[in-house]
């Protein structure tokens, strides 16, 4: 068996076959793309080539630079594929027909080396089937790995081994799935659609008839099926409109096929359904399916006229007191209460349910990978199980039976919870047993003592002379609060620990400054307390900079503004791959506050050829004002905000571990603080220059007039003012110029005009 993936072979070039050579290119990972050749085409391998090509410009973009787009060659089954016995890891991803991926395998089987991995991307065809006819070799080293589309983004990777599959095979794609790939993985038996496509079809298929025997809309639906109940924006059936409706048609159809009794019922593909797709009206990629998007007005299906009408939602009583609650007493609201919103939630999950707890020990081994799949797969916050926790279970079941449902003999059995004391009750042993967990992933909620904290942050004891700081405030904002636990920690620090990291596991890293507090300030043209606020944000910035001990920072999801500004002094990022990092205040008006100006333009000189000074300020100054946000971590570094020796986690959940080994590497190979040095800057000549492209285009109305007064303020600060090209300046000097251009534009109506639109409307004004 080979010990480590170097290349790999993707057979299918289709949008889900493209998605996983660009992810696995994401990896570093050089693929070869295979397809048919089409009849009476010159270009013989004109299929894989053009889906090549159409990766840089697919939203969401499959390849987390552009760039890497090179890592993936072009080629045909006819001429190419004595090539696979190059490929070490061997993926089929061609038509969901068992006959057509024999045919193919049996190719792979032909020209493989012995040893290679070879595995099929399948929603549900059975696994085992695929391997009639082939090599011992090949059933040892074969698999499913089914990845969920777009492979780049969504988390899950199911796991399918079949009877013949050698375990050492099963333990080595799973580690290569979480530490390479970034997955979470679950191991899945080989049965229709797996786990998470199993249940989730049937949930979103019983939607569809309690939905209809309640009289409710589309629309209405998704008002108490998304954000309210843990699911994504995008709840049930705007979610069916993504993924194609003819796509879940097929998927439902593959359990249909094997199932009996009342499963077969609920599998039933619905009229509805079956009408849509005869009329094309398949989800986003038709243009229209639930719904259709008029200018900006979305209309919903009414399902008997099959007219497009207003969105509704469903009110209730319940849903406002639930968006109040958290935990268990908002379940408990949503899902007891005898209104229209809390009968229709009842009526879906009880039997969605019922049906996991029917499942277990049929599709996986465990509730674990039940639970893990669904939110992995299918954004759920939380998994059956951990839900029918929060509802309560003796309740639960008396209200299940009462109704004449099934609940099955070993949830009756179990006498307590599903989940306790990070252990889970496993049916087969009547026990419980302790939770799977990651050693790469570090849980803040829970086994970190806590040294010090306040309302905006936290620092913890993560063990081994490290500790962490992380942000608590509402959308981890900064304000005074944080700013005072970024000093105490590195005064704790540089007393008790090795070194320090700056991380979480909210939603986001951080989205910026406070800036409800700068509007409320700037408003009573209370001017001197946002200059001793900025002042004190910058002097904090410097002293993560200059921090005797390493301060390593680990940056995920939006890292804006003043979350950048934080990242950028630390002695080491270690970025998540899905790391969206940008130096947005123009946006609302401003510029940094926090030193990130001097910071992005050190970073930019310091990675520019020759240390072109003009070069870097242009760069760092286009970066600012055009408030560029990168869409990856390897964008972030080709944008200059990461060097190429800070770290990228393409696991996010691993990203906290790999900032605390970095920050441990850092102290125990004598790490000491940079050196306090001068920094050149263009002066007057290069603020000339930056200002040339700005007002290029506001002649062009490219920009507005407060643009371009925020561009002059940014280029005077990025130029170092007016002093000759060349000339060495302080660092207190520029941010004191940092100051005054913050304070002078925070005072400016138009910018006022622009932090209440942001905080209103949470979108940027152009005024």
């Amino acid at each position: 068996m080979i010990q480590l993936i170097r290349k790999a072979a993707v057979i299918g070039s289709g949008v889900m076959g493209s998605g996983i050579a660009a992810h696995l290119a994401n990896a570093g990972i050089p693929v070869l793309l295979l397809d048919r050749v089409l009849e009476g085409e010159k270009n013989r391998s004109s299929l894989s080539e053009k889906a090549i090509r159409e990766l840089s410009g697919q939203k969401p973009a499959p390849l987390a630079l552009k760039d890497y787009a090179a890592l993936i060659k072009a080629g045909n089954l006819e001429d190419d594929a004595d090539k696979l016995a190059d490929a070490d890891w061997i993926i089929e991803v061609v038509v969901e027909r068992l006959d057509v991926k024999k045919d193919i395998l049996a190719l792979v089987d032909v020209h493989r080396k012995t040893g290679s991995i070879v595995s099929s991307n399948t929603s549900g065809i059975s696994i085992e089937a695929m391997t009639e006819g082939r090599s011992e070799d090949f059933k040892k080293h074969f698999l499913g790995t089914h990845f969920f589309n777009p492979p780049r983004y969504l988390k899950l990777l199911e796991l399918i081994p079949t009877p013949c599959t050698n375990p050492d095979v099963t333990d080595f794609m799973k580690s290569v799935g979480e530490n390479i790939l970034g997955k979470g993985v679950v191991i899945a038996k080989d049965t229709p659609n797996f786990i998470a496509n199993r249940i989730g079809t049937y949930g979103l298929l019983k939607t569809m008839h309690v939905m209809e025997e309640m009289n409710l809309s589309f629309g209405e639906a998704d008002s108490v099926t998304g954000p309210l109940i843990g699911r994504p924006k995008s709840a049930t059936f705007r979610t069916l409109d993504v993924v194609g409706i003819d796509t879940f048609i097929h998927v439902a159809e593959n359990v249909y096929e094997q199932a009996d009794g009342e499963e077969k019922v609920v599998f039933t593909v619905p009229k509805l359904l079956v009408q849509m797709q005869k009329n094309g009206w398949i989800g986003a990629k038709a243009g229209q399916g639930f719904f259709k998007k008029e200018g900006q007005t979305i209309l919903e299906l009414n399902a008997q006229t099959m007219e497009y009408g207003p969105r509704k939602k469903l009110k209730a009583d319940s849903v406002e007191r639930a968006k109040q609650q958290k935990g268990s007493a908002k379940w408990k609201t949503l899902l007891y209460a005898k209104d229209e919103a809390g009968t229709f939630l009842w009526r879906v999950l009880a039997p969605t349910l019922l049906y996991s707890a029917a499942l277990t020990g049929k599709i996986a081994d465990d509730i674990v990978a039940i639970d893990r799949a669904m939110k992995w797969g299918f954004g759920w916050k939380e998994g059956p199980f951990e839900i029918w926790d929060q509802i309560g279970r003796n309740e639960s079941i008396a209200r299940m039976e009462a109704e004449g449902l099934k609940v099955p003999a070993w949830v009756k059995e179990m006498k307590d919870s599903f989940y306790k004391y990070d252990c889970y009750y496993d049916p087969l042993t009547k026990s419980y047993k302790p939770v799977p967990q990651d050693k790469k992933v570090i849980y803040l909620s829970k086994g970190t003592a806590v040294i010090k904290e306040n309302s905006g942050a936290r620092l913890h004891d993560i063990g081994d002379g490290a500790a962490l700081l992380e942000f608590t405030s509402p959308n981890n904002a900064i304000g005074l609060d944080i700013i005072q636990m970024i000093n105490l920690s590195i005064e704790e620090v540089e007393k008790n620990y090795q070194a320090l990291v700056i991380g979480n596991q909210g939603k986001n890293f951080c989205v910026g400054a406070n800036l409800a507090l700068i509007l409320m300030a700037a408003q009573d043209e209370d001017l001197w307390e946002i200059e001793a606020t900025v002042k004190q944000f910058q002097q904090a910035m410097m002293n993560i900079k200059y921090s005797p001990k390493p301060v390593v920072a680990a940056p995920f999801g939006m890292t804006l503004g003043g979350g950048a500004e934080v990242c950028l002094p630390a002695a080491h990022i270690q970025a998540a791959h899905e790391t969206y990092i940008g130096l947005v205040e123009a946006g609302v008006g401003l510029i940094p506050g926090g030193g990130g100006n001097k910071e992005l333009y050190i970073r930019c000189l310091n990675q520019m050829p020759g240390e072109d000074l003009q070069a870097a300020a242009n760069k760092a100054f286009e970066t600012i004002a055009l408030a560029h946000v990168s869409t990856s971590a390897a964008e972030a570094r080709k944008r200059g905000f990461l060097y190429r020796s800070d770290g990228i986690s393409l696991n996010g959940d691993h990203v906290l571990y790999e900032a605390k080994k970095a920050a441990l590497h850092l102290a125990d190979t004598g790490y000491r603080a940079p050196i306090r040095k001068k920094i050149p800057v263009t002066g007057e000549t290069g603020y000339a220059t930056m200002l040339m492209g700005a007002r290029s285009m506001h002649t062009a109305g490219f920009i507005s007039d407060h643009d371009f007064e925020i561009a002059q303020k940014l280029a005077w600060v990025i130029a170092g003012g007016r002093v000759p090209f060349g000339t060495e300046v302080e660092e207190e000097y520029l941010l004191e110029l940092e100051r005054a251009a913050f304070l002078q534009l925070a005072a400016l109506p138009k910018t006022q005009q622009r932090m209440q639109h942001m905080l209103l409307k949470g979108k940027p004004l152009r005024n």
